[in-house]
């Protein structure tokens, strides 16, 4: 999945003069958290947080408290310089710079100039996505050799019982390098034969790790 799919092109900005009471409105006004700085070219050039602007407001409990503060331009709290990423990127990957850089948001740039912005909540909903949660399904957890050919192996015995995958993830098996966990998400609220035929072909099955076959 590509970031231009996921990016949202309506960005609000600023420009490096614009003074930090604007940019408390319209954080307010759009309920955002985060407004990209700009210059005439529309070239990122930092980035300003509500968390930037509030440490920057005169505090609450000063009966005078001056209130020019707000009246300074909004590029002497911005942060810069910004990192961005590509429209052509993948989600996946950019997905790593948000976990280590612990950022709320990341600027889409093309041509030097900003097309887009992608959000916490928008790599949250991708994840969602990803993982097949959005859609009424059953879980199905296998560890598995790792081995070429073991994927479509244990695929066919969902395909054996014309049952859709949803979603595949596939995990290490704690620090052991010879097994995998494949993770299916399969469209059936009664997973029951497939974990049977999962099962009878010799797989382990982590989850469900309880269901026992119906006594007859």
């Amino acid at each position: 999945m590509l970031v231009e799919s996921i990016m949202n092109t309506e960005v609000i900005t600023l420009p490096p003069t614009a003074t930090i009471e604007e940019a408390l409105r319209l954080l307010k006004e759009n309920k955002i958290r985060h407004i990209p700085i700009v210059d005439k070219a529309n070239q990122v050039i930092g980035i300003v947080s509500d968390r930037d602007v509030r440490d920057a407001m005169p505090s609450s409990f000063l009966k005078d408290a001056d209130r020019q503060e707000l009246q300074n331009e909004i590029q002497t709290i911005m942060t810069y310089p910004v990192v961005t990423v590509h429209p052509l990127d993948f989600v996946e990957e950019i997905a790593r710079i948000f976990y280590e850089k612990e950022f709320a948001c990341v600027p889409v740039v093309q041509n030097d100039e900003l097309v887009g912005m992608v959000t916490e909540k928008h790599m949250l909903h991708t994840f969602i996505q990803l993982t097949g949660t959005h859609v009424q399904s059953s879980q199905i957890e296998v560890k598995v050799p790792h081995r070429p050919g073991i994927l479509p192996e244990v695929a066919q015995i969902i395909g054996d019982h014309n049952v859709n995958i949803v979603s595949i993830l596939i995990y290490p098996y704690g620090d052991d390098p010879e097994y995998k966990v494949l993770v299916f998400r399969v469209q059936t609220m009664n997973p029951m034969p497939i974990i049977r035929g999962i099962r009878e072909a010799g797989f382990k099955l982590l989850w469900p790790n309880n269901i026992m076959e119906p006594k007859v």
